[in-house]
């Protein structure tokens, strides 16, 4: 059985919500056909399981927040032992897509990924030939790999575009084993000393998760391919149309339970980190993200149609992404799931751009 974690990043709630939501759209009889396969899978068995973490995003937290405050999150995530980790990150690949189209995705790639240009040129190749080299050297498995090769790996997984990757290389490394060498130049080691130590779900999460686990890699799975969905966006039209859907009471309300978690995460040290996700995990805060964001836009009666434009960007997104994890779930995933992938995705993915 494959089973898979996917970090997402989503805001928090504790407050009462309105419950037990009615779907809009009756299902046809011709989509009722996919329950055949449904049907099907569950008399199989050994189907595979998927767990979505939502997450805020651990940039905020202050300097001085103690990191070890994780480990009974990560103790319990490692006891129930995914065998791949899938991150909301910018795939390498998609990088330089965004790179080479970047008429079409002005400032995307700036924003959201990685510079690999150092790396590849410490190896003299592209990211297509590091991702090549990643996938002929991790298709041989080891129970463990010496210091030079996970130093090379670590590498090319900087030049392929992947760094929470290479951020999985590196913790695998004794503290004494992190050095130059193989390739990797002083500047590039000081890159990945950084990054390890760095506030950021996909490290303090996913690729910490991952080294105990003994894995290769973490799978990044984010998309912006997308945002074109939009059309041609006039800020000055859309922003005051957008702003004014999220003046809500569910959005206040919302906003006002962030504040307070995030306070008191901060503030109290003795807090149950466990206690925070269980809260962005609940359902009462996906129907009052989904109430005070989506639900707010998808309503919106404004004459530029900004609401819509902003749910053409994210539904296309999630599909996306949703199409990604389940790329990564590979072909020992069984038919019948790829529904709850979706809905799990579109429920816990958070509202990054505003």
């Amino acid at each position: 059985m494959i089973t898979s974690l996917f970090v997402s990043a989503a805001l928090m709630l504790a407050a009462d919500v309105p419950t037990d939501p009615k779907p809009v759209n009756a299902v046809t009889e011709a989509a009722k056909a996919v329950y055949i396969a449904d049907a099907a899978a569950r008399e199989r068995g050994d189907r595979s399981q998927l767990l979505v973490l939502g997450t805020t995003h651990l940039s905020g937290l202050p300097d001085s927040f103690d990191r070890t405050r994780f480990s009974p999150l990560l103790d319990k995530l490692e006891a129930w032992a995914p065998d791949r980790i899938v991150i909301e990150s910018l795939s390498g690949a998609q990088c330089d897509y965004l790179r080479t189209y970047a008429f079409a995705h002005e400032g995307t790639a700036d924003g959201y990924c990685y510079d690999p240009t150092a790396a590849r040129a410490a190896l003299g190749m592209t990211g297509a030939e590091a991702e090549a080299e990643i996938e002929v050297t991790l298709a041989m498995p080891a129970a463990d790999r010496p210091a030079p090769e996970r130093r090379r790996l670590a590498l090319l997984f900087l030049a392929s575009g992947n760094p929470a990757s290479a951020a999985v290389q590196w913790l695998r490394l004794g503290a004494d084993e992190r050095t130059a060498g193989d390739g990797l130049t002083e500047a590039l080691k000081d890159e990945l000393d950084r990054r390890v130590a760095r506030k950021n779900e996909n490290i303090i999460i996913g690729a910490t998760l991952a080294a105990k686990l003994s894995h290769e890699r973490v799978y990044p799975v984010d998309d912006h391919t997308g945002d074109r969905a939009t059309g041609p966006v006039d800020d000055k039209l859309y922003d005051p149309e957008i702003m004014a859907a999220w003046d809500n009471e569910f959005a206040h309300k919302r906003r006002e339970a962030y504040d307070s978690w995030n306070e008191r995460v901060k503030s109290d040290p003795d807090m149950d980190v466990i206690e925070w996700y269980r809260a962005s995990n609940a359902a009462e805060e996906a129907r009052f993200a989904v109430a005070g964001d989506f639900g707010a836009q998808a309503g919106a009666k404004g004459p530029y149609g900004a609401g819509r434009k902003y749910l053409a960007y994210w539904e296309t997104r999630n599909m996306r992404m949703a199409a990604n994890i389940r790329e990564v779930l590979g072909p020992k995933q069984g038919a019948g799931d790829r529904r709850f992938v979706t809905q799990a995705l579109l429920r816990a993915v958070s509202r990054r751009h505003k």
